[in-house]
């Protein structure tokens, strides 16, 4: 262990006193450290002046020892970086080039971009760069951002209470703003910039029309205030019904004029107060959120009128495609589609449709969802959830990276090489607007997000926000480094675990493409049994399709034909379980319990076998993490080592009770030395948990 943060061999002589951790960590720093200590910072020059630059400058003399020459925090149109020929138009406002240069006769390690914010996030890759074994003696860092929306989105309520949250009450305390403003905020926007993260969606999609009142709109514009130097804007959810409960008007028709004129004085409010908002984002007609639709409207037609709102201001309007209601009970995952995809091209140029990741609801795993690559008029923005509300809260280890890989790299079929990411970056189509946007897993925790590991998930969302070409598990690399230090064998278990534990959360909750076993409402634990709730969709039981002939969905011509959504390619792919990927395949089929899988077991032995394998990796996860116990600070390993501990006993008991459920079914004896489930079926069927996180009453 080095004495100084996650430093760079450059400095490691500085750090030979420590062999062991001595040190107090509550995960407060996350992975920008403490500040250095024992050794002289480095030189930092500014060429102007502003809270942006100052903000860089200070974070280079809190965390960088001396280079052996100084630092200059310059913008590239500076005469003195002439002859540099830095062509600052290939960077465009957010790219920066950290590089050693020979600048007005002397040599200095340049940090440069088109604006402060480029200059600021330069720094922090310098940091990065050194703090993950970088060499410092040879620096050339260049890099733009591929989305232009990087933003958070955090289901925070005006109560605290945070929706799907498991780190703590909200982190905006709007009792006491805007008079008082933590200085933990401050913290948030610093963490943010670090990964490039440039947007964040105060409150919860499930809005209230309260945050649209003038109250509320003097405490957003103090976290505004806060964020600004920080390269991050703020935006609103937007509650659809909001004229009619804040506005006494009688319709919220986005058609009426009455109701747009509303709009737009609420729109001319809100940039008074925080004239670089950024706009709104709207939940509509959907779990019983309110919306065009209501009035025989369409989407587009409730998108555009907000637009038009926040246009004369530069705002945009992101509008969710998460719909779901009783109107195709054929099949929920073919909504979004059914009613977007017409929609092409009827949308504003300020309107980006956001569009989660997969079509159901933030499985552990989906396949994409068949809306990227569908709507080449429009631009999308792709949703993913950094919180886990499927994949055991903030207690089981599920670093999300290469989820959000798997989808970003996934072929959409349309063209040869598009790509979801190709998408999303809006090169597939040349579309100026482009983004990724991540469900918040940020609460007051003391250390943000409910235990060390989370904090990776918020920190690959804002890498590969920025570049969604990076590579999870060097991303992984990068935050271990950061976060626990140098320590090759620190880096090398910890990459390890992180790279196995999503695919072993998969194993122990749906298998083989199954998806949405869970106990309903709060989603804590198996419920693959539950049948009885008002709305087919609401069950378990119609995503899985179970019976003592076989299992899966069947999203073929012969069942709900889902497979069509997708390019032709892909769709005669799915169609075929051949060709159907293993991972994904009860998704698409629904098959006999005695199918062959590729290797020559059933489909039940390899339901068996894959749960095992989860629990066993789970088990193996705990043991590595035992063996860095001299290596990481007491406070966060025993944490740490707790909650492995709390996701092993529960992988077994997800494997057990839906194991046993499965038994119920077909009636087939578990394979030869596989253990059987520890309790009955009607004992799993007991557990309740009214009082389990992240779901609000």
């Amino acid at each position: 262990m080095k004495l100084f943060h996650g430093r760079s061999p450059l400095w490691a002589c500085a750090a030979l006193a420590l062999s062991t951790p001595s040190f107090a960590n509550d995960g407060y720093q996350l992975w920008l450290g403490e500040p250095q200590a024992g050794a002289a910072s480095a030189a930092v020059e500014l060429a102007g002046d502003s809270p942006t630059l100052r903000i860089a400058a200070d974070e280079l003399r809190r965390s960088l020892p001396a280079l052996g020459q100084p630092v200059l925090l310059a913008r590239a149109d500076d005469a003195r970086l002439a002859d540099l020929r830095i062509d600052a138009s290939r960077l465009g406002a957010e790219g920066y080039r950290v590089q050693t240069a020979m600048v007005a006769g002397r040599m200095v390690t340049l940090v440069t971009g088109a604006t402060d914010t480029a200059i600021l996030y330069g720094a922090f890759a310098l940091l990065r760069h050194l703090n993950s074994g970088g060499d410092a003696a040879k620096i050339d860092l260049v890099s733009a951002p591929q989305t232009k929306l990087r933003i958070l989105n955090h289901w925070d309520n005006l109560d605290g209470v945070v929706e799907r949250g498991y780190s703590g009450q909200s982190l905006w305390d709007w009792w006491v703003l805007p008079d008082f403003k933590d200085p933990r905020y401050a913290d948030y926007a610093r963490a943010n910039a670090s990964i490039g993260i440039n947007g964040t969606v105060l409150n919860n999609v499930n809005a209230k029309a309260d945050s649209l009142t003038a109250p509320y709109i003097a405490k957003a514009a103090a976290l505004a205030d806060v964020f600004r130097p920080y390269g991050i804007k703020v935006y609103l959810s937007a509650r659809f019904s909001a004229p009619m409960e804040i506005g006494g008007l009688k319709t919220a028709d986005p058609r009426n004029p009455e109701v747009a004129a509303w709009w737009k004085a609420k729109a001319d409010e809100i940039y008074r107060a925080i004239p670089d908002f950024g706009g709104f984002l709207v939940k509509a007609n959907s779990e019983g959120q309110p919306g065009p639709r209501d009035y025989g409207a369409s989407h587009g037609d409730g998108a555009n009128m907000l637009a038009a709102a926040v246009k004369p201001h530069g705002g945009i309007v992101m509008w969710r495609a998460f719909v779901y209601a009783d109107t195709d009970p054929e099949d929920r995952a073919k909504q979004a589609y059914t009613e977007f995809k017409p929609l092409d091209g009827t949308f504003a140029d300020n309107v980006l449709v956001q569009v989660k990741n997969g079509a159901i609801d933030f499985q552990p795993r989906e396949p994409f969802h068949p809306l990227f690559g569908a709507m080449p008029k429009t631009p999308l923005i792709a949703e993913f959830q950094i919180t886990k509300e499927y994949l055991g809260f903030a207690t089981h280890l599920a670093y999300l990276g290469p989820m959000f890989e798997e989808v970003l790299d996934a072929q959409t079929g349309v063209r040869r090489g598009e790509t979801v990411a190709s998408v999303v970056t809006g090169k597939a189509d040349g579309h100026a607007l482009s983004g990724m946007a991540g469900v918040a897993n940020i609460g007051r925790d003391r250390d943000w997000s409910g235990g060390t590991f989370n904090q990776a998930n918020w920190y690959v969302f804002g890498r590969m926000a920025w570049d969604p070409s990076l590579s999870s598990e060097a991303i992984a690399r990068e935050w271990s480094a950061q976060t626990y230090g140098d320590d090759p064998v620190v880096t090398d278990t910890v990459v390890k675990m992180m790279m196995r534990s999503r695919e072993a959360v998969v194993d122990y909750t749906g298998p083989l493409g199954l998806a949405h076993l869970f106990a309903t409402g709060h989603h804590y634990g198996p419920g693959p049994w539950v049948s009885d709730l008002a709305r087919p969709e609401w069950n378990p039981v119609y995503y899985h399709r179970a019976d003592k002939q076989g299992i899966g969905f069947d999203r073929t011509r012969t069942g709900s034909n889902a497979v069509a959504q997708y390019a032709p390619s892909l769709a005669r792919r799915y169609a075929d379980p051949k060709t159907t990927p293993v991972e994904e395949l009860l998704w698409f089929h629904h098959l006999p319990w005695d199918y062959t899988m590729p290797g020559g077991n059933t489909l039940w032995e390899e339901m068996v076998r894959r749960y095992d394998r989860g629990v066993a990796e789970v088990a193996a996860m705990r043991q590595q993490w035992a063996t860095l116990k001299p290596r990481i600070d007491a406070e966060r390993w025993t944490k740490t080592d707790a909650f492995l501990g709390v996701q092993q006993r529960e992988a077994q008991w997800w494997r057990d009770a839906s194991l046993a459920y499965w038994m119920s079914l077909n009636g087939l004896p578990l394979p030869q030395g596989a253990a059987a489930p520890q309790h009955d079926l009607d004992w799993y069927k007991r557990q309740s948990f009214p009082f389990a996180p992240g779901n609000p009453k």
